[in-house]
């Protein structure tokens, strides 16, 4: 059975001194010695729970990709399943108030003397364009070498639910997926857990948009974390309201990326651990959207989020951090001094934790030498954009882009399963660039589309032709002057 079988007193706060002493009155806590979980129980014990439906298509996960996947396969017609196990969609671009488009523009020298061109169209300028006419998102704004476009978090849950109905997805919110149903290599169903109790339903395919892998992992197919189990930092996310928008701007700048200046403050700063941070002015006049904070254990270890000490651990540790870089702002940043805070996130931001092993994989040269594909389902000039350590490392593709191939969606092992997301199959420096918003609507787009094909074509996704999901792409999307990359 899956569980935690010992635990350990001790002091889980030893090595954050600073903000202990000066914040907090600490207790003894227990903490937890992980031992091996059960990735799967036996089937055998499933045979009498009841069968909720079957599908066509399930898709698990109502982030960026599972929506784009969802309303897609319902689109052409195939009888489709949304799981979420919150009460609405928009992933982290939501639950982790990430707050931004990213990935949608071109990377320049000078964004300050030169225009956004738009990259990447797709169901990305679908999303863009439906969340721009309910004001629900900003013109572009410059991120270092590139532009952003900040979104309203409420308005995002509301599109997203438009378009899910329009298309005629069905959705079961508050559900989580424990178990995979398989008959040799091929998924049968998913073991569902809701208010009410255990069910199971049944598809023919597949569409692991979880942004953990969680059906690959759970069959037992290859999954990798990171660089050799090393992953990107999570971080909690938060508003602020009553900002001087106009006099913050005159002292940090057009660029959302924290200037020299306010760098040299955050190093004197020793109870903030992260010296490079952004923020966003959003569609409401006064609010700041802040990413500015990093988010380790108490003592300073790097946490793995799929495990979830280390994961309940990121959340109480993100309070803090998050308190004490508003207070950082009150104190330092013109503007400020009246703001008052408005929320955290329902949750910590994750940027990373498995991958597959797919029939393709974007590795780091790719991103670098701006590869260029034929089976391509997505181009990117997004920066490698590694988050470890104090300061965010940043590695930029000007004036160029790369493609993310089709087969780096497709598992290795598996017959009726694709994955879209930032699970998919990438090496770790080459996932700090690809796994960002416009490009995971696109990978949704696509492994429907190639969804409706093995359907059709009674076809494994592994036999499917990337060139011929390119074209689709390129002919069955939301362009502008033609233009769907």
């Amino acid at each position: 059975m899956c569980g935690l079988s010992r635990f350990l007193r001790g002091l889980l706060f030893t090595c954050y001194k600073v903000l202990v002493e000066e914040t907090l009155s600490v207790r003894q806590q227990e903490i937890f010695i992980m031992t091996p979980f059960t990735i799967s129980l036996a089937q055998a014990s499933y045979d009498n729970l009841d069968l909720l439906d079957s599908f066509d298509v399930i898709v698990l996960g109502g982030g960026p990709a599972g929506i784009a996947a969802s309303t897609t396969a319902a689109e052409k017609g195939h009888r489709t399943l949304l799981i979420e196990r919150l009460g609405f969609c928009g992933g982290a671009a939501v639950s982790g108030m990430s707050g931004t488009i990213c990935g949608l523009y071109n990377s320049v020298e000078d964004p300050e003397a030169a225009q956004p061109q738009q990259i990447i169209f797709g169901f990305a300028e679908r999303m863009r364009r439906a969340l721009d006419i309910e004001n629900g998102l900003t013109t572009p704004q410059i991120y270092g070498k590139t532009w952003v476009a900040t979104h309203d978090c409420a308005t995002y849950k509301k599109v997203a639910t438009d378009l899910l109905r329009t298309a005629g997805v069905n959705i079961l919110y508050h559900t989580e997926m424990v178990d995979v149903l398989k008959k040799d290599k091929t998924i049968c169903g998913l073991i569902l857990h809701t208010r009410s109790g255990f069910c199971k339903v049944r598809g023919k395919r597949f569409i692991d948009c979880s942004g953990d892998a969680d059906i690959i992992f759970r069959s037992g197919l290859t999954t990798t974390k990171g660089n050799n189990g090393v992953i990107q930092n999570p971080s909690m996310m938060f508003k602020v309201g009553n900002v001087d928008v106009d006099r913050y701007l005159d002292y940090w700048g057009s660029d959302t990326i924290s200037p020299p200046k306010v760098v040299d403050k955050l190093e004197k700063r020793k109870e903030l651990i992260r010296k490079k941070v952004w923020l966003f002015p959003t569609v409401n006049p006064g609010e700041i959207l802040v990413n500015g904070t990093k988010i380790t254990g108490f003592d300073g270890r790097a946490l793995d989020v799929t495990n979830p000490v280390d994961h309940s651990e990121a959340e109480q540790f993100s309070i803090y951090q998050a308190k004490e870089f508003f207070k950082f702002l009150k104190e330092e940043i013109p503007g400020f001094a009246n703001a008052y805070f408005i929320d955290y996130a329902q949750e910590v931001g994750v940027r990373q934790t498995r991958t597959i092993s797919g029939i393709d994989t974007l590795v780091n040269n790719d991103v670098v030498t701006a590869k260029k594909r034929k089976d391509s389902i997505a181009r990117s000039s997004w920066p490698i954009e590694l988050h470890y350590g104090s300061k965010p490392k940043t590695e930029w593709l000007i004036d160029d882009y790369y493609d993310v191939p089709f087969g780096a969606l497709v598992p290795s092992e598996g017959h009726n399963i694709i994955v879209a997301g930032r699970c998919l199959s990438a090496e770790h420096e080459a996932l700090a660039s690809c796994r960002v918003t416009a490009q995971c609507f696109e990978y949704g787009r696509a492994a429907a589309l190639a969804t409706d094909i093995s359907l059709l074509a009674s076809l494994d996704y592994r036999k499917i032709d990337g060139n011929q999901i390119a074209d689709l792409m390129r002919d069955d999307g939301y362009s502008e002057a033609g233009l769907i990359f």
